[in-house]
């Protein structure tokens, strides 16, 4: 079984430690391929970045050269494209943000998110409404964080990791106090952090990345892939015009 997991900006460092984590998750026999944005915002934060992200996303995917896949995972926080992608590819794709919250779900009544800058929680909220998960969403709290500073946090520095430590810890505790029973790694940049923050928090803390990998192995197995009746139906055919020089 063949993987794809979509970094949602341009930085390569950041695919790679996704890609990390999404290994790590895999079973026996899948193979995890990163792929980047060859254009787009460098870090996806705000409505513009996720908008210009969604549209680099669907044509990094478009216009994919390499080996046959069997299911993309778009591990992107919150960002737009997820339903682009579903009427563009014949294969499942799975949104890190409501794999994670589905997960979530399963494991307590309300959970709550961590995540990155606090004006991404308001586009957060809306792509969990739109998933169906958000009345289960106690709280989307943010860390203060850029996802660029996620990036330094997962390096090899102790001083930058204890910082994103906590960070994520402060924000965590204000999402329990709005009632959350279990936590979700608002943003991919965190992979690696659930197993550090969650036995000092005592509470499950699900990372989208990985529950992703997972969720696409489970489809990819029951021979599941996206529906084509109604509202994920192939692309109307037409004439696109995708930029200067663009192919297709």
């Amino acid at each position: 079984m063949r993987i794809v997991v979509t970094n949602c900006n341009t930085t390569q460092e950041m695919t790679e430690e996704i890609v990390r984590g999404a290994r790590a998750a895999a079973g026996p026999g899948t193979v995890v391929t990163g792929l980047t944005p060859a254009w787009g915002p460098e870090s996806a934060e705000g409505w513009l970045d996720s908008y210009l992200s969604a549209a680099a996303v669907i044509d990094l995917l478009r216009t994919y050269q390499g080996p046959p896949y069997d299911a993309v995972v778009m591990a992107g926080f919150g960002e737009h494209g997820r339903e682009g992608v579903r009427e563009l590819v014949d294969v499942p794709v799975v949104d890190i943000t409501e794999a994670a919250a589905h997960l979530a779900c399963l494991l307590g009544r309300r959970y709550g998110v961590v995540t990155t800058l606090e004006r991404s929680c308001g586009q957060i909220e809306d792509s969990l409404e739109l998933a169906g998960v958000g009345r289960n969403c106690a709280a989307v709290v943010g860390t203060g964080l850029s996802v660029l500073d996620l990036g330094d946090g997962a390096g090899d520095g102790r001083g930058e990791r204890a910082r994103t430590e906590a960070a994520f810890l402060a924000a965590a505790e204000q999402a329990c106090r709005a009632g959350a029973e279990v936590l979700v790694l608002g943003c991919a940049g965190m992979t690696g952090l659930e197993r550090a923050v969650g036995e000092k928090l005592g509470l499950p803390v699900v990372d989208g990345v990985a529950a992703a990998v997972k969720l696409a192995e489970s489809l990819v197995t029951l021979g599941l892939t996206t529906s084509r009746a109604g509202s994920y139906a192939k692309p109307v055919p037409k004439g696109r015009v995708w930029g200067a020089g663009a192919m297709g």
